[in-house]
């Protein structure tokens, strides 16, 4: 799945897709990016899969919400997750350059995660670390500062700025897309 990802490159910031999964320059079959949809922050700087992308290649993966499903009883029910004022914001993420086997470039990136806020505990162990927009352009620049320099930007995203309501389970027909599905139930 390609997905829209901002870089920083030359000074300026610019837009390109890549491919959800991130596929390590070294890896040997593409298949691996399968696994690599998600980072854990906290274990970035020691991952071979990741320590390259974290100094080298940081992102910022644009969305306006995120699906999560959480477990009641015998069934999962999908919660799309947003910002309460609805506003877009970004994921930290790691991107990658991966020859193909007819030397063409496959850029790929993953989403890094980070421990739930109040808003996410009782859904998913997890959540996507989403930066603060005062935080981004320090996780951009990559001349400017080390991994070490930007970890401790990667934390949960402030609880009182989120909001998780119930979806429609068609958000798990990946044919399926109507608007409606992000209606609250």
């Amino acid at each position: 799945q390609a997905v829209p990802v901002i870089v920083e490159g030359e000074g300026a910031r610019f837009l390109d897709l890549m491919q959800w999964g991130l596929i390590p320059s070294w890896a040997k079959e593409p298949g691996i990016g399968n696994k690599m949809i998600n980072a854990r922050a906290e274990t970035l700087p020691e991952k071979p899969a990741f320590r390259v992308a974290l100094s080298r290649r940081r992102c910022l993966i644009p969305a306006d919400g995120f699906y999560e499903w959480q477990t009641e009883g015998s069934v999962r029910q999908p919660m799309h997750i947003r910002r309460k004022d609805g506003e877009l914001f970004a994921f930290a993420g790691l991107w990658e350059e991966w020859k193909q086997a007819d030397a063409t470039p496959l850029r790929t990136c993953t989403i890094i995660t980070t421990s739930p806020n109040a808003i996410m505990e009782p859904i998913h162990n997890r959540m996507p670390a989403i930066l603060l927009p005062e935080d981004e352009q320090k996780w951009l620049r990559i001349g400017d500062s080390k991994p070490s320099d930007v970890m401790g930007l990667l934390h949960p995203y402030p609880a009182d700025l989120m909001e998780a309501y119930r979806v429609d389970r068609r958000v798990n027909i990946p044919t399926f897309e109507d608007p409606a599905l992000l209606n609250s139930l």
